[in-house]
């Protein structure tokens, strides 16, 4: 091929950064996964620092539900951003590639989720009670998701196609 053709082309496939752009979808995965990180780094943390929702009911449903509330309120918001930025085009209904990808993170993502609620109602149960078990459990439940958008980013970014 003409080096003057390859020089052009480069920038249209995204060559000179060596990145391709990112779809509506595969935004929306990467604000998942980043407020998730954020969101729940921070429980978790917390919970390993010695906060008392690692012990007791009530500061461990106040600290949880707020995290999830604050979790939740960033993907509404950065969602609604992304929306508005993404050309109409990118925001029609999923097409079979998508539907694909995102069977194929929530399979691998049930498996880790099933392996958590395993330890969580076969192990636990004989050396913990209460909150610790309720925190594990949590632990898989995030676990399993972030699993499942980390699927959904690699795939769009490797081209699955099912």
């Amino acid at each position: 091929m003409p080096r003057a053709t390859l020089e052009t082309a480069q920038p249209l496939a995204g060559a000179d950064t060596g990145d391709l752009p990112m779809n509506f979808r595969e935004k929306s995965a990467w604000l998942n996964v980043l407020a998730m990180l954020a969101a729940y780094s921070l429980y978790f943390g917390l919970i390993l620092a010695g906060h008392p929702a690692g012990r007791e009911v009530f500061p461990m449903l106040w600290l949880f539900g707020s995290i999830a509330l604050a979790h939740a309120a960033i993907v509404i918001v950065g969602t609604i951003i992304l929306s508005a930025q993404a050309p109409k085009s990118e925001r029609v209904r999923a097409d079979e590639r998508d539907r694909a990808i995102r069977r194929r993170g929530a399979t691998i993502a049930y498996y880790i989720l099933l392996a958590g609620m395993m330890v969580v109602g076969v192990y636990l149960p004989f050396v913990e009670q209460g909150v610790p078990l309720a925190n594990t459990g949590l632990f898989a439940i995030v676990l399993a998701e972030l699993v499942n958008s980390a699927v959904v980013l690699i795939s769009y970014r490797r081209g699955w196609h099912g």
